[in-house]
Formats: C-alpha cells, structure tokens, sequence
C-alpha cells in the first residue's frame, strides 16, 4: 500500500484535532506547525475534510477547525476514503470490477483479499485509539512480529 502525502498530511492534522481536549478551534497554522505541514498544502486537505464531513470550521479571527465527530467514530480508512477514494483500486477500478483470464484468473481474489485485510486494520483503528496509544489488540499482535519490521527485497 502506498500512503500519500496527503493521506499523511490529513491523518496527522485530524490526529493533532483528536488530541484537543476541550474541542476547541484551531487554526490551520497552529496544525500545520504542529506537524511540519507547508501551510498551503494543508489548506487543500483541511478543505477535503471539510467537504468529507470530518471536520468543520468556521472563519474570522476566532475561527478555526475542529473534528466534525467525535474521534473515536473517524477511523483510518474514513480519513483515506474522504482524501484519496477506495483503499484498494485496481488500475483506477475497484478490484470486485476486474476481470482477468488464463494465467491471472484468480488475481482478482487476491485484490479482493488485500482490500478486506486493509479493511481489516484501517477500519477497525480510530482517531482514540491512535492518540490515547491504546491500538486494538490485533493492530499490537501484528506489529510485534518481528517480520512486520523487516525490509524486503525485491
């Protein structure tokens, strides 16, 4: 899976709102500082969350932005859904519309299995659990094998 910029850049902003404990407005350069996000950038992926429904804001000098919900009901996947469209696409299609034959006949299985475990993990882990650190206990199982931190080689 390839994690974007900009999926990078909003997952960490929404993470910067989560940590807020009194739900109070921020403004977009206080979170782009916070995470060392250009400011221009980030004006473009707070727009998306905004047309996404994941954050509100309001203008003026007292303005700002907060989550549109409360943390522990925005997960991974709706953050990447709302910047960058399906987790898992196929050429641009979704991996249930792809038809192979012959020799890659089953590939499509093989998408279809890659989407559900991303599925598994992104939507199961929200805004909560990243900042509190308390990660499902599956996320915590995965990360702990040791394979899970080794590069491979092509």
């Amino acid at each position: 899976m390839h994690i974007t910029a900009r999926v990078d850049y909003a997952v960490r902003t929404l993470l910067e709102l989560a940590a807020i404990e009194d739900g109070r407005l921020t403004k977009a350069e206080t979170l782009a500082t916070a995470q060392t996000i250009p400011h221009k950038f980030l004006e473009a992926v707070l727009a998306d969350l905004r047309r996404g429904g994941l954050v509100n804001s309001r203008r003026g000098p007292e303005g700002g932005y907060w989550l549109a919900r409360p943390a522990s009901e925005i997960s991974i996947a709706d953050i990447i859904r709302t910047v960058e469209g399906p987790l898992a696409s196929v050429r641009g299609e979704r991996p249930e519309d792809v038809v192979y034959s012959g020799a890659a006949e089953r590939l499509q299985d093989v998408w279809i299995a890659v989407r559900v475990n991303l599925r598994a993990v992104l939507e199961e882990v929200s805004l909560a659990d990243v900042v509190t650190g308390d990660l499902p206990g599956f996320v915590e199982d995965l990360t702990k094998d040791p394979g899970a931190w080794e590069r491979r080689r092509v």
